[in-house]
């Protein structure tokens, strides 16, 4: 297949003949070079051009965590903030619905929580569970009082893997 697709092109046709790349976990980082060419040549012929290509593990990130909760403060009352998600999984078994929990797909469950400030990254917040406990103490560190930033507080959310790193964040606006 060309790449990229010649002008006008309507379909690309994947069948069969498309193919995984025989990519390892240990190679994940490391660069590759590889020759691209029409099968039925060899791959010394003219046709065929050169590609740097470095796997990142893409495919293998951690999903971005569902179903963040609002934590609904009645009075708003000066204290501790507890932030709780859903967690999501990459592994086939997560794919089922007769399960509450979908197993976890990682070695350990690692996830960590950005407090933001616009662009700008306030606090991280690490733990190992589905929830984070953004304490009074650390809310008057960052915003100067009890009450914390206001009425709607920034977060990102990530779960980590200990292959690939971070997994696709999870942004939201938490109403307090």
């Amino acid at each position: 297949m060309g790449n990229p697709a010649p002008a006008g092109a309507r379909v690309v046709v994947l069948d069969d003949s498309l193919a995984s790349l025989p990519i390892a976990e240990a190679d994940i980082g490391i660069p590759w070079n590889w020759r691209i060419g029409p099968a039925s040549r060899p791959v010394s012929d003219e046709t065929y051009v050169a590609q740097a290509f470095t796997p990142a593990g893409a495919g293998l990130r951690p999903f971005s965590v569902a179903h963040v909760e609002q934590p609904w403060r009645r009075h708003r009352a000066p204290g501790d903030l507890t932030i709780r998600w859903t967690r999501r999984s990459r592994a086939l078994a997560a794919d089922s619905w007769g399960g509450l929990e979908v197993p976890l797909a990682e070695e350990h469950e690692v996830y960590e929580v950005e407090i933001l400030d616009g662009a700008n990254v306030k606090r991280v917040l690490s733990t190992a569970t589905t929830s984070a406990v953004y304490t009074a103490a650390q809310q008057t560190a960052d915003w100067g009082g009890p009450l914390g930033p206001g009425d709607t507080l920034d977060i990102r959310i990530y779960q980590l893997s200990a292959l690939v790193g971070r997994g696709a964040p999870k942004t939201v606006t938490l109403i307090l």
